[in-house]
């Protein structure tokens, strides 16, 4: 038989073959390699067996797809070593999460001091490279008999469909509720670390009991999580939850949950963000619309949301109407065009709004702000026609390259395609979109990975993932083709041959939540912005109290040329004002004494403290200058090579 690969080549293989018997046969036995078979768009064990035709994609460890079967797997080892070490626990979910896993324990009560024989025990379970078995029940009632000891068991499998299939996995002594797919033997875990422990409800909800949390995180080899235990150390150095109110550029308040406070700090940062984004826009020649916050029920049934989004609105009773504060940006966008009758000439036509939105994000997933209630988007809707979508699309991907770049971020594109069940539009639409992204992100010559059967239910999408300082990555961006809206609002313009024609459409995110954004930022420079991002430019500081005539003089002139200033005559000592300028990440200190004063000179230091002496002030404003207008993300006093 034949089976068809990811880059759609073809390989034989005997009758009755498996994904294992394929992982082999390409010699993919690596720790981190074929961890399980993604076929016909359907992810499963290695031991499944193969069909002439199948498309076959093997998953590894570089895969988001393969990491969470490998760390799922690692999950059902630490189950196993707790029951080893606490018999009488009682294991309810353990999914794969981020960079890792959990496990839920009932009757559990441990400390972090634990750890070292859990993961020792963890050790030994790998060891033993036990074969994950995949196990299906007959029916409910013969799942229901196995867990009778386990009411969290029980629980989960009485709220199953009667209908749905019903497996567990067995590794050694140990057997567990699971969908799966799993490692095909736990072998391949070569590197495990036990983190943190919390308190969880049970299925997320207060009034139920308080369960043990174990969280964990395992690899294919050693080198790989140390090399992720060090990015976690240097990543709590930088987190913006502490950064951001040392610096005084946000707070969080128990009165707005999830709704961040900007200070004026932060207000810099954000204003000079959207300053650089609508420079960037106009160069690309976006329209900038702003919706209302508040829109009725009818708009939010007409789009959809009112009956797949409900539970994470917001919403209002004014005159016994409903309404709801807008999750998204989008039906606003199809009212305003709907504002006006369109012709093929005016299209394509670029939209785009920075809005203010409102999502019900449960108070135990809130974070920073990277996960809040209230946030905004920088979205943008493109209407056109058919035939421009490649061009389009190159068009976003230019715009979003040029915006990240200039902020010293690198990326990566993501290619989703069609799912397998439950899309709307046609096969010829959604092989046109599709060709139509593919041929877009081919010709901007950047690598991609497709995901495939991983698009939206209205359209293939991109999803451009960032890359911060320290190797981390954030889904920032996305390119979404949209086949529902257009269609549900009834948007129309006039083509070339006169008849009324539906246009297609694109939603479109580059920072995604500027909130966020903003996070990733604060953590990205470590809270040391590049100047034109600095809430403060310049600081200039006293010896003595003789000197602030002076240094009243040059704050006139460095604020007279455009940078933001301040004064410190404060009767602190200069090196702990240094200190001060120097822990509120100011880019430039100036400190003036009797010397500078005579000389109307001032004496230079950066805040990397290293001193580069008596400079006079037009040359270092006019540095300065350079180093503001072209937005460079270095000093323009550069630490000098030693």
């Amino acid at each position: 038989m034949l089976v068809t690969l990811k880059d759609n080549s073809t390989i034989e293989l005997p009758e009755g073959s498996t994904a294992h018997d394929l992982a082999n046969k390409l010699n993919l036995k690596g720790p981190h390699q074929a961890l399980a078979a993604h076929i016909n768009n359907k992810t499963y064990d290695l031991s499944h067996v193969l069909r002439d035709g199948d498309k076959v994609t093997l998953w590894n460890f570089e895969d988001p797809q393969g990491k969470e079967v490998f760390w799922h797997s690692s999950a059902h080892i630490l189950a196993q070593a707790i029951l080893r070490l606490w018999p009488e626990a009682k294991p309810t979910i353990g999914p794969p999460i981020e960079n890792g896993f959990y496990y839920d324990f009932a009757d559990l009560h441990i400390s972090d001091a634990d750890f070292e024989r859990i993961e020792k025990e963890m050790a030994a379970i790998v060891a033993e490279n036990y074969a994950s078995q995949r196990e299906v029940f007959a029916n409910k009632a013969e799942a229901m008999q196995f867990f009778a000891q386990n009411k969290y068991k029980a629980e989960l499998i009485n709220n199953l469909a009667d209908t749905e299939e019903l497996t567990g996995y067995r590794q050694g002594e140990f057997f567990d509720l699971c969908r799966g797919p799993h490692l095909a033997n736990l072998g391949k875990v070569k590197a495990m670390k036990l983190l943190k422990i919390s308190g969880a409800y049970w299925r997320g909800d207060a009034k139920n009991e308080m369960l043990t949390r174990v969280y964990g995180t395992a690899f294919p080899d050693r080198k790989m999580l140390k090399e992720y235990l060090l990015q976690v150390e240097e990543a709590k150095k930088r987190d913006h939850k502490v950064i951001g109110p040392r610096l005084d550029l946000f707070s969080l308040k128990e009165e707005g949950p999830g709704m961040p406070f900007i200070h004026p700090k932060g207000m810099v940062i954000w204003n000079q963000l959207l300053t650089y984004w609508r420079e960037c826009h106009d160069r690309a020649q976006y329209l900038e619309i702003k919706t209302p916050a508040m829109l009725t029920r009818e708009l939010w049934e007409r789009s959809g949301h009112w009956a797949n989004y409900r539970q994470n609105m917001f919403t209002s009773q004014i005159e016994e109407r409903e309404f709801a504060i807008k999750p998204m940006n989008c039906p606003g966008g199809m009212l305003y065009f709907r504002s006006h009758t369109h012709s093929y000439r005016e299209l394509p036509m670029r939209v785009a709004e920075i809005g203010n939105v409102h999502r019900y994000e449960p108070s135990g997933s809130l974070s920073g702000l990277f996960r809040v209630r209230s946030f905004h988007q920088d979205d943008a809707h493109i209407f056109m026609q058919a035939s421009d979508i490649q061009a389009e699309i190159g068009n976003v991907l230019k715009l979003a390259d040029e915006i990240y770049t200039g902020l010293g971020l690198s990326y990566h594109l993501e290619l989703s395609t069609r799912p397998e069940t439950n899309t709307i539009g046609s096969d010829d639409e959604w092989d046109t979109a599709t060709r139509g992204l593919k041929q877009a992100l081919d010709d901007s010559g950047r690598p991609y990975r497709i995901n495939a059967g991983d698009g939206a239910f209205y359209g293939p999408k991109i999803d451009m993932h960032i890359r911060d300082a320290i190797g981390r990555t954030w889904q920032c961006g996305t390119i979404q083709l949209d086949m529902a809206l257009p269609e549900r609002f009834e948007l129309e313009y006039t083509a070339a041959d006169g008849t009324r024609k539906r246009p297609v459409m694109i939603h479109r995110v580059i920072f995604g939540s500027l909130e966020r954004f903003f996070g990733i930022l604060i953590e990205h420079f470590t809270g040391r912005f590049p100047l034109w991002l600095s809430p403060l430019q310049v600081r200039i500081i006293t010896v003595a109290d003789r000197h602030n005539a002076y240094a009243s003089e040059l704050a006139q002139q460095v604020q007279a040329a455009g940078f933001r200033c301040d004064i410190d005559d404060s009767s602190e000592s200069v090196s702990k004002k240094v200190r001060n300028a120097q822990m509120t990440q100011i880019n430039y200190i100036l400190t003036v004494g009797d010397q500078e004063a005579e000389h109307k000179t001032a004496n230079l230091r950066t805040r990397d403290n290293v001193v580069h002496g008596e400079i006079s002030l037009p040359g270092f404003l006019q540095a300065l200058q350079k180093e503001k207008s072209t937005r460079s993300l270095s000093s323009a006093y550069e630490k000098p090579n030693l």
